[in-house]
Order: C-alpha cells, then structure tokens, then sequence
C-alpha cells in the first residue's frame, strides 16, 4: 500500500547533516523540521596522512611541544625564584601561562586531522574551540597592553614606580584581563550557537574561526558585522595604547644619557615590541578585513602566524634571549639537586 502524501516523510543523512522534507501539506507547520542539524563540521583542507600528512604532522608536534616546554619553564622560573618577583615578569609568566592554553586549543586537534581519516570536530566541541581560543588571545592582548603600561610607568616615571605597580595591583590587573576576556566573547559564542546550521559542514580554515563557522548558516548573519566592529574596536584600543605607551618609551629611552642603560631598556623594551608586533600583526589583518576576501592559501598563512608562530616565538624572546630568565630556568631545573639522588 502506497502511503499518503499527507503522511509520507523522507529521512536522508549526509556527512553527519540530518534532513527532515515533509509533504506540502505539513510544510507551513513544521519550518523548525525543514532547518537540517549539523552534529558535526568537517576540516576539507588537511591533506591525508599518506599523501603528505606526516610532513606537517611532526614538525607540527615539535613545534607545539616546544611552546608547551618552553612557555611551562618561563611560567615556572618566574614563579620559584624570588629575584624574578617583579611587576614585569610577573606578567609574563602569566603571559607564557596563557601561551600553554592557547596553542592546546587548537594545535592538538590539527594534529588529530592530519593523521585520522574523519577530519572533524562535533558542533559543541567547534563552539568550545571559537571560545576558549578567542577568550585566550582577548587575554593575551590585554596583558600585552599592561605590559606596555607596566614599561610606560618603569621607563617614564621610576620614581614613583614601586609606588605605582603594587603587588595588588598586578594582580588585580592580571584577573581583570582574564575575566573581561573570557566575558566579552561570551555573548558572540552564545548567539552563533543559536544559528541553524544547514549544511554545507565543510570549514576551510584550520581551526574553527568566527569568520568561516557563522556563514555555514542558513539564515541571515549579518549580525556578524556588528560583531566584527566589536572585534575592531577593541584591537584598535589595545593596539593604540601599547603604540602610543612605547613611542613614549623610545623618546624617552633617547634622553639617557649613559650609552649602557640606554641600550639595557632599549633592550627590554624590543623584546616587548617584538611579540606585540609578532601578534598582533597577524590578528590586525584576519580581523579588521571586514569584507576583504583573501586567498584562501594567504587566510590559512595569517592564520598560523597568530596561532602557532607567535607563539613560537614567545619563549625564544622571553627566556632564551634574556639572561635573568636562563639564569632562573638554568637554576631551577639544570640543578645537579635535581638529578642526584640522595643517599645513592
């Protein structure tokens, strides 16, 4: 027996997409049935792990165990040797903190990609992923930009330094950092949650980003504008006040005049300069294109240079080319106390 028009349903699945087409008759009744649910996305642009996987594959993993290692170490120097308690490295042992989280975020799973056959993520975990990677590089930018202030107060007024950058303070500072990061892209993650999600689930990024996920839905997202100026203004803001706190540094810096603690901030203050302009140059040109389209091999290239060499770097400028930083790493965990073992 042939079953009505007014009964008859089809149920198709297709790359994880659940469609649901009822008849006409139930159509202007069941629009929530007619939006398809998307379980998972899929990555399209990572090669198979035979046809040229493993030659990203483990550069990659060294890549990402070196930040791991390295940024751990600089956490860790900065918090057991007590001559490193100071406002600056205090900050960037919360920096390198932040690092550790950021690169786990994502590194892992590009990772998992490039060597399993099913390149995908579920819808809650690409939800998790736009958030916490998001809220972290908020963070990071944020303490960048009281590292500028804290190098502003100590090159420009250090007189009134200690007075200035209290223990308190710096604490103060580094929570507030981290709670308005982790609360600011909270609305944005919980609005494209909302979207139905047709289909196509195919993201041509290698993470889950806000600007590929959101025009995967099916229905008008011209909100991500409104968004995108959000993003816009707090890059600028951030980038304005270390740009402005570091050319009054230089001018100065230029003013010592012994040539030896001219040349120590000018120093400590590059190494600042060079992960601000590592990060944020990066982040400046994915995030306030607007409606500039890029191709897609340059938009993957921006892409890992704020999320993986970066923070590549971070280490290698923070502990490996500063030499109170080798002295602390060098004594806390090169200590022959660490390697003997009493008694034997």
């Amino acid at each position: 027996m042939i079953p009505s028009p007014q009964t008859q349903k089809l149920s198709i699945k297709v790359l994880d997409v659940d469609f649901a087409l009822p008849t006409s008759e139930t159509a202007e009744n069941t629009d929530q049935e007619n939006q398809t649910m998307v379980t998972k996305f899929y990555f399209s642009d990572f090669p198979q792990f035979e046809k040229g996987g493993l030659l990203f594959f483990i550069p990659l993993l060294f890549i990402y165990i070196f930040i791991f290692v390295g940024n751990f170490m600089s956490f860790f120097a900065v918090r057991l040797d007590t001559r490193l308690h100071n406002p600056m490295y205090n900050f960037i042992s919360v920096f390198s903190f932040l690092e550790i989280w950021y690169t786990t975020v994502t590194i892992p799973k590009m990772l998992s990609n490039l060597v399993s056959e099913q390149k995908t993520i579920s819808f809650i975990g690409c939800l998790l992923q736009m958030y916490f990677f998001h809220s972290l590089g908020v963070t990071e930018a944020l303490v960048l930009t009281v590292m500028a202030i804290d190098r502003y107060v100590a090159i420009c007024n250090p007189l009134r330094y200690a007075v200035i950058m209290t223990p308190q303070l710096c604490i103060q500072l580094s929570t507030g950092s981290c709670l308005f990061g982790f609360l600011m892209l909270l609305p944005e993650i919980v609005w494209i949650s909302t979207l139905p999600f047709c289909g196509p689930n195919q993201i041509h990024q290698l993470f889950c980003d806000f600007e590929p996920v959101p025009h995967l839905a099916c229905t008008d997202t011209s909100m991500i504008l409104v968004e995108d100026v959000i993003h816009a203004i707090s890059i600028l803001t951030s980038v304005s006040i270390i740009t402005l706190s570091y050319l009054r540094i230089i001018t100065v810096i230029l003013k010592i005049p012994s040539g030896k603690s001219r040349q120590k901030a000018f120093s400590t203050c590059a190494t600042h300069i060079t992960i601000f302009l590592l990060s944020f140059g990066a982040v400046t040109l994915m995030y306030l294109r607007f409606s500039v389209t890029f191709p897609p091999l340059l938009d993957k290239a921006i892409a890992l240079m704020f999320a993986i060499l970066a923070p590549l770097f971070n280490p290698i400028i923070y502990s490996l080319r500063n030499k109170d930083m080798k002295d602390a790493i060098t004594k806390i965990f090169c200590s022959q106390k660490m390697f003997n073992v009493s008694g034997s």
